[in-house]
């Protein structure tokens, strides 16, 4: 039983995660509106929630339930899923620095001005970060699956 609730835990943090990376990467464009920047802002805010409760309930999970650790430190894909996820994380400091850089224009009604370049960084990470989250995606399938272990 508890093996599901955490199991269940996980997939809500890794939804919600993608859901609100989704929603930056179709949402950010050039001229936003203050809604938009609101809602850009609120997203992120859950983004990182998510982000927290994946990592945590991950980590309880390989060590506390599931198949133990042993199965999942001898899987490459694994390896290769939290790699993608600390890289997903890192990239996405850059955009939470920017989105809460807003705050005081937002509070005060006013459009956020994005610069050309930063328009550019941050839609080339957001793009990023949905490739890497579908390679998290395939990692995962293949590491459930045993595939790639030296047996």
């Amino acid at each position: 039983m508890i093996n599901a609730l955490f199991a269940g835990l996980h997939f809500v943090a890794a939804f919600g995660l993608a859901a609100t990376l989704f929603f930056e990467w179709l949402t950010f464009n050039r001229q936003l509106s203050q809604r938009e920047a609101l809602h850009m802002q609120v997203a992120d805010t859950w983004y990182g929630i998510f982000a927290a409760l994946l990592l945590v309930v991950g980590f309880l999970r390989v060590f506390y339930f599931e198949k133990g650790s042993a199965f999942y430190f001898a899987s490459p894909f694994f390896h290769l899923k939290l790699t993608l996820f600390i890289v997903i994380g890192l990239l996405s400091i850059y955009p939470t620095i920017k989105f809460l850089s807003w705050r005081k224009e937002t509070r005060q009604g006013q459009v956020p001005v994005i610069s050309e370049q930063d328009f550019v960084v941050i839609s080339r990470i957001l793009t990023t970060e949905m490739i890497l989250l579908v390679l998290i995606i395939a990692s995962a399938s293949l590491m459930a699956k045993g595939v790639g272990f030296n047996h």
